[in-house]
């Protein structure tokens, strides 16, 4: 069994260590990965089968990953929300008792004075002089493509078709 790869499927010991070793490269070019697979066992479609078998097996893998950093980016918001929290219970109480400065042998507690900042009472009343103005231009691809389908000729754009590969 791989060590590197959730194996999910039944793919031979061959071609998994095969594509788990083409896997460990980074930027590996395709004639690498054509040279490999040309030197397994097996016709074509056996071939495919189980390369197709080990592309699931990534999916399936990164899924797992990708839940992995939504539970541990979860994690990490509370924290920091938590922290937040008590910084800002620490931050008052000082305040409301007048203590600016706590020393231990671990850690210093100060309140610090910070510099100005700016709040904006009524934008319409800025002078010009400290606004900017911004124009962003969005493609409207979703349109273009209904134009194209419609038989509309759209200048700039066209139209491409090609192949995907679905593993079921």
């Amino acid at each position: 069994m791989s060590k590197n790869t959730l194996r999910l499927f039944d793919i031979s010991e061959e071609y998994m260590q095969a594509l788990d070793e083409l896997m460990s490269i980074d930027d590996l070019p395709e004639e690498v990965i054509k040279d490999t697979m040309e030197s397994l066992s097996g016709d074509f479609e056996e071939k495919a089968k189980n390369t197709g078998l080990y592309v699931l097996s990534l999916l399936a893998e990164a899924k797992a990953i990708e839940e992995a950093e939504k539970r541990m980016c979860a994690r990490k918001k509370s924290l920091n929300n938590q922290a937040t929290r008590l910084k800002g219970y620490l931050h008052n109480n000082m305040e409301h008792t007048g203590i600016e400065n706590i020393k231990g042998p671990e850690i210093v507690l100060k309140l610090q004075k910070n510099p100005g900042a700016v709040v904006i009472d009524d934008n319409d009343k800025l002078p010009g002089l400290y606004k900017k103005t911004e124009t962003m231009t969005k493609i409207l691809k979703a349109d273009i493509a209904k134009a194209l389908k419609a038989g509309i000729e759209v200048t700039g754009a066209h139209l491409q078709k090609g192949t995907r590969l679905v593993i079921a």
